[in-house]
């Protein structure tokens, strides 16, 4: 089959080729699954590409796709108080998202699916149960659009924040509220430069970076991400990034690239429409508060579609596709309920951006935090540790704390 011009009736059609559309199309085509992915040329997510072990282990990346290693972490108060946060025994890799995703894609091509470059438009349902997905495609290298559509029994919409899937086909979808993102790729200093650590990551807590989230610069090998986010629309996120360039020493720095894109702030209460459609990734919502990571949520919502998709196309019963939300929820829910109220309340002024940072510098503090983020679950097996926490955490919301 042409990829330019898929043709006959598939599985699964999956919109949107990013780590979540990437990943559900490789495990249904494993599953041995006919899948069309559906991708729009061209687009690279601004992200700051940072990738825990356990994304590493559970979605099998090699090692060549990580362009840096990080092994500890800055922490940057308004007063320019620096906290540094080791990674002990391991580190947090960094990808490029342009190479990280289309290699997503090619593996799910290698194992079966059919890539397609096009829009999604709609879908038409007909008499025989089928779906048929309407979309923009391109013939080959022209640039030259043409109307196209395939039928299918199963949709898995993965194309991002402002997903067409959702806003037609699932109830309540339209409500979603956004952060906006950007940042800039720019050239690494040269080796041995005054302050540059190429495996370190550089986090700043300062309201005029971002009134609600933080700026960060994070290293990408020869090149580096520096950016920041925010839902004040009023907010100008290229001036951030430029005080941001500028506090970090980096202002003199080459530019290669600029991106910027919306990003959901919280899990939709609805990822699939009782018929054909799952959501996953940026469509469904899963970019956790206050650290912002989306990376392992959208592959993780990814393979957990799949498995709902999968259930549905064994079964017929619709309702197994609501089974991706239950299952993300159960297993990433409580996490997303505590950054948020983080995000919320040490996030709002630069007295209370202090104190975090402050809070940063406490090992039990330090260790939990890693161990949580490094596996993806909350740390419950150190029991005391927890209390120390919460006491300290109570000096400081109460001023007892020095700072």
């Amino acid at each position: 089959m042409n990829p330019s011009k898929p043709t006959g009736v598939y599985d699964v059609v999956v919109v949107g080729g990013g780590p979540a559309g990437a990943t559900a199309a490789d495990d249904l085509a494993r599953k041995g699954h006919s899948v069309l992915l559906l991708d729009r040329a061209g687009r690279i997510k601004p992200c700051g590409g940072a990738i825990p072990p356990r994304l590493i282990k559970d979605f099998a990346i090699p090692d060549h796709l990580l362009v840096a290693k990080a092994r500890s972490a800055r922490m940057i108060s308004p007063a320019d108080v620096k906290v540094d946060i080791p990674i002990e025994g391991g580190f947090v890799g960094m990808v490029d998202r342009e190479h990280f995703d289309e290699w997503l894609r090619e593996r799910a091509a290698a194992a079966g699916a059919v890539r397609c470059t096009g829009v999604f438009e709609r879908v038409e349902r007909t008499d025989d149960g089928l779906s048929v997905v309407h979309f923009r495609s391109r013939d080959g290298g022209l640039k030259q659009e043409h109307a196209a559509s395939v039928r299918c029994r199963c949709i898995i919409g993965a194309d991002g924040a402002r997903s067409e899937v959702a806003r037609q086909l699932v109830p309540g979808a339209e409500k979603t509220q956004y952060v906006f993102a950007y940042h800039e790729i720019v050239r690494a200093p040269a080796a041995g430069a005054p302050d540059y650590d190429g495996s370190r990551c550089d986090v700043y807590y300062r309201g005029e970076l971002s009134p609600d989230f933080y700026g960060w610069v994070f290293p990408h090998g020869d090149t580096m991400s520096i950016g920041t986010g925010s839902a004040d629309k009023g907010f100008s996120l290229r001036t951030g990034t430029a005080a941001l360039r500028q506090a970090a020493g980096l202002a003199g720095q080459e530019t290669i690239r600029r991106e910027g894109a919306p990003i959901p702030m919280k899990p939709l209460p609805r990822w699939d429409n009782g018929r054909e459609v799952v959501l996953a990734g940026d469509a469904a919502g899963v970019v956790a508060p206050a650290s912002g990571e989306g990376i392992y949520y959208a592959m993780y919502g990814g393979r957990v579609a799949a498995e709902a998709a999968h259930k549905f196309l064994a079964t017929g019963d619709a309702r197994a596709l609501a089974g991706a939300r239950k299952q993300f929820m159960k297993a990433h829910g409580r996490v997303f309920w505590v950054l948020g109220i983080m995000q919320r309340f040490w996030y709002s002024t630069d007295k209370r951006r202090e104190r975090f940072v402050s809070i940063c510098k406490d090992k039990d503090v330090q260790q939990l935090t890693f161990e949580s983020y490094m596996n993806k679950e909350l740390v419950r097996k150190k029991p005391m540790a927890h209390v120390r926490i919460f006491f300290k955490d109570m000096a400081h919301l109460l001023g007892l704390a020095r700072v």
